[in-house]
């Protein structure tokens, strides 16, 4: 078995996801061979850390490297296609961060009408998406969707429960919810392609569609995307300074709240909720109701670990649970972060995917459909109807 040796562009916060998964992977020979960031102090903290064997500030110089053959790219949302089709046209497989792209605005938008710009929001990234998945057939290169809800234990065995049971799924329920992103850019729609939907929502949203595919495969039926219907918000604008002080969600265009609902072809559906107004740590689940089980995959927070602490002393380097910045009183630790929200399962998937010429759990129509749902949901929202997919 040849050794995968990877590239990766980006070194902020997904990069460091990604290289404690890649820490966990002992079935596939591999080599972190290089990490590219225009932020080389970032660049160099990453090669240290995870060993890394060199840094570079250039994309297209890591592309002509002849030895590295998979591009992993976590660098923000709005350069993940051009870097994709980039590094798929130079030969390498790529994994890509979610979500797999947005509509970021174009020049002279603001002399454009708003239901026209909307309308233009969602064929813009069917436009961009379908330019992807044509160099994807030209190049006949493998595409990794670096979903990490997918990965999850908890919603592996639910996968495994349903094909094991063939199981008709009614209904699912699923939520990403915290108190708003660390990220500065994080409330301006041409930096990150959307709010809250965007940036939580695909994560509970992928997990659902990919449950539906197993379904489908076990009880061998071919079910569809039918309709989406949504609701989108800014609930924090009605705070006060002292009354926002602990939400650090600050959107200046984009929503702080949604709830996407989803019909199948089948007459089947899911709920979608993200938000960024939720105290109390970062809140991951999927629920899921079929004709013969009731299933609940709790992410985060789950009960492996319960602390109760009077003070904080010594604990200034240990870590709780993500957007938790208090340790006193009673607290849900994150125990096995990287297993139990499947980062070590997702990276093991796709190096195992390039070495042995596999297909991977997760792949690029999970990709294509989420990003498809949330922009026609950001349509329905609105516009106030119901969106009917192709």
């Amino acid at each position: 078995m040849q050794p995968v040796i990877i590239g990766t562009a980006g070194a902020g916060y997904a990069a460091h996801l990604h290289g404690r998964g890649y820490k966990n992977v002992s079935t596939v020979p591999f080599r972190l061979k290089t990490i590219c960031d225009i932020n080389t102090k970032l660049a160099e903290d990453a090669k240290n850390i995870f060993g890394y064997e060199r840094i570079e500030s250039d994309f297209d110089n890591m592309l002509r490297d002849p030895e590295i053959n998979v591009i992993d790219i976590v660098t923000p949302p709005f350069l993940h296609i051009p870097m994709a089709i980039k590094a798929l046209r130079a030969g390498k497989h790529v994994i890509c961060e979610k979500p797999l792209t947005g509509y970021f605005g174009t020049p002279g938008e603001e002399n454009i009408g708003l239901n026209t710009l909307r309308k233009i929001m969602y064929e813009q990234v069917i436009n961009d998406m379908n330019e992807l998945k044509q160099v994807l057939h030209e190049t006949g290169k493998k595409f990794l969707y670096a979903e990490n809800f997918i990965y999850s234990p908890p919603v592996q065995k639910a996968a495994e429960i349903i094909k094991a049971k063939r199981s008709k799924i009614l209904f699912m329920k699923g939520e990403e919810s915290l108190k708003g992103s660390s990220s500065p850019v994080a409330g301006q729609w041409n930096k990150t392609g959307g709010g809250t939907l965007i940036r939580t929502g695909t994560h509970p949203l992928s997990g659902m569609l990919w449950l539906k595919q197993q379904e489908a495969e076990a009880r061998n039926e071919d079910i569809k995307i039918l309709s989406v219907s949504a609701d989108t918000g800014t609930t924090t604008k009605i705070l006060s300074d002292y009354e926002h002080r602990h939400i650090a969600a600050r959107p200046q265009d984009v929503e702080d709240y949604a709830a996407v609902s989803l019909t199948f072809s089948d007459g089947t559906k899911c709920l979608t909720i993200a938000s960024d107004t939720v105290l109390g740590g970062t809140k991951n689940y999927i629920e899921i109701y079929s004709n013969d089980s009731a299933l609940t995959c709790n992410i985060t927070p789950t009960d492996i670990l319960n602390t109760y602490f009077l003070d904080e002393t010594g604990l200034d380097d240990v870590y709780i649970s993500e957007m938790l910045p208090a340790k006193l009183g009673w607290n849900k630790v994150f125990v096995c972060d990287d297993i139990i929200r499947g980062y070590s399962w997702e990276l093991k998937d796709f190096l195992e995917t390039i070495a042995l010429d596999k297909e991977p759990l997760s792949s690029f129509d999970i990709a294509y459909d989420t990003v498809k749902v949330i922009y026609a949901a950001y349509l329905s929202s609105w516009e106030g109807r119901v969106i009917t997919l192709n």
